[in-house]
């Protein structure tokens, strides 16, 4: 496959001609070609028209043809092979090895929503059977679930593949039987496109509608705005930072027709270092810590960006161990130069504030766009005080705040904000006070770890990564597992439905073969 430069709209190439962007190579600012062309109001309303026109044919399709398509799109991925993995890392400054591992979860997560069609749970179907002698009698009535109709993709930087054109978000829109419309991340442009060439070429062998998907390329936020303002699009998937999701949120809100926004926004994502762990074993703990800290450059959304502890020797010796770890660091390179100015300037603005130390930092960046892993430390009154504290600095940086007792361990757990995670570095001793902080916790995040680090994100069945605002729009939904197909669904219930117009997941005889709720008991009938 090539890069063209052009738009994808349904199952044609278009050239935007309001203007030109180009990818930038992060690690050398070199601009990477082709240019490509961008996108106005008629390249939106031409996808979004394409979509609306594809929504029923597509959501009429089957559980099966849709787990086809899904792994045809992975099966192409992985032939793009060092094409792809090779433009990506130009693209972004990640090492291969690290593109490898994402395009590997972005393929894993398209293969788990063809699972989840062919078993058919996220259909919800549940039969309660007329009671025509009840008084009063009850009517026939089933429910399933359908898709709610075109979304608006938005592909994030951090991602240039698990949360991008065929990630998460698309893989989830178009299980639940929705066509997409993505915008293109303008710091991997070509990537992008590799990515949108075989989606395109997927939907065009499965004989899918050609409004399944379409790839835009657009300038600045109004374009994004524009797209959520269309009519045809009834939902939006947003990874990015937080200006930018509230931004989608409120033009969402202000439609004719306000629709869902499902935007993962930003996060510290605090480790608590329970007492009794952190004497006997900080040393170890604070290595694990400085791993995770600058995994990636620091630019993931689950990033331990907080760590809570009690002051006293145990704290002291995890301080020790992680300036020593920081300090042998090499500064790496961010996904972008706009991303590397806003740590910079997140990093002095934090070292200004009265209360906050400089602990430890990496070594100096040598390179344009490297960012140089910093620690600070503070103590519990300082950060309850000042709420730029709280604030997500996107990259290899992270607060430790010391704690004179339980209570303050408490009221800073209380004082946080949503968060992706929370961890807990506890051992049994330390049971009691993690029964305490478990409820707070529970209500502030969506997945709560014991003994690790939070930066690992699996796809998986039981997988939440979602949580209260600000760390995503919506607290009930979550971006990765299984359970991310339930945003783009909604409930229909048929009453009396003519068994000759009844969708198949409902029909006597059960010919899907699906686990359904018949008058209130699971059953395989």
């Amino acid at each position: 496959m090539m890069i063209t430069g052009k738009m994808l709209i349904g199952q044609s190439a278009v050239r935007g001609d309001k203007g030109s962007l180009a990818a930038i190579n992060p690690a050398t600012h070199e601009k990477l070609s082709p240019d490509f062309g961008v996108g106005g109001i008629a390249d939106i309303d031409q996808a979004c028209t394409l979509a609306q026109q594809a929504c029923d044919p597509y959501r009429a399709t089957t559980p099966e043809q849709r787990a086809q398509f899904l792994e045809s799109i992975a099966t192409g991925i992985l032939a793009l092979g060092v094409t792809l993995i090779g433009r990506a890392s130009l693209e972004t400054g990640l090492p291969a090895a690290r593109l490898i591992i994402e395009r590997s979860r972005t393929v894993s997560q398209l293969r788990l929503f063809a699972q989840v069609l062919r078993d058919g749970h996220y259909l919800g179907a549940t039969l309660d059977c007329a009671l025509p002698t009840r008084i009063p009698s009850r009517p026939d009535l089933r429910l399933h679930k359908i898709a709610l109709g075109p979304v608006a993709v938005f592909g994030a930087s951090n991602f240039p593949l698990a949360f991008s054109v065929a990630g998460g978000d698309s893989a989830a829109a178009l299980a639940a039987g929705c066509p997409i419309v993505v915008k293109a991340h303008e710091a991997h442009l070509g990537t992008s496109e590799l990515v949108g060439q075989v989606i395109q070429q997927a939907a065009a062998a499965h004989h899918l509608p050609e409004g399944v998907f379409s790839l835009l390329i657009g300038d600045a936020n109004l374009f994004g705005q524009t797209l959520v303002s269309h009519p045809a699009i009834k939902a939006v998937a947003f990874t990015g930072s937080r200006q930018g999701g509230l931004a989608l949120m409120r033009t969402a809100a202000q439609r004719s027709e306000p629709i869902p926004v499902y935007a993962e926004m930003s996060c510290i994502n605090p480790v608590f270092l329970l007492p009794h762990a952190l004497s006997i074993r900080a040393s170890e703990i604070s290595r694990g810590f400085v791993e995770a800290l600058t995994m990636s450059a620091g630019q993931l959304c689950t990033n331990p960006g907080l760590v809570i502890a009690l002051e006293g020797q145990p704290l002291t010796q995890f301080c020790s161990t992680a300036q020593d770890a920081l300090c042998k660091k090499a500064a790496t390179t961010m996904l972008t130069p706009g991303i590397h100015r806003a740590y910079l300037a997140g990093i002095e603005e934090t070292g200004t504030i009265n209360g906050v130390t400089t602990l430890g930092q990496g070594c100096p960046a040598q390179t344009p766009c490297a960012a140089q892993a910093t620690l600070f430390v503070t103590d519990a009154a300082t950060f309850l005080t000042t709420p730029r504290l709280g604030d997500e600095i996107f990259g290899p940086s992270s607060l430790i705040v010391a704690c004179k007792n339980e209570d303050e361990m408490l009221a800073v757990a209380e004082h946080l904000s949503g968060q992706l995670t929370a961890t807990l570095q506890l051992d049994h001793a330390d049971h009691a006070l993690a029964r305490k902080l478990l409820p707070i916790l529970e209500r502030k995040a969506g997945r709560i770890l014991a003994n690790g680090y939070p930066n690992n994100v699996e796809v998986s069945h039981a997988m939440v990564h979602g949580g209260p605002f600000p760390a995503s729009s919506d607290s009930r939904s979550s971006a990765v597992g299984a359970s991310a197909i339930d945003r783009f669904l909604r409930p229909v219930c048929y009453q009396d439905l003519p068994a000759a117009l009844m969708p198949e997941a409902l029909q006597d005889g059960n010919p899907l073969e699906l686990w359904r709720m018949v008058n209130g008991q699971s059953v395989l009938a």
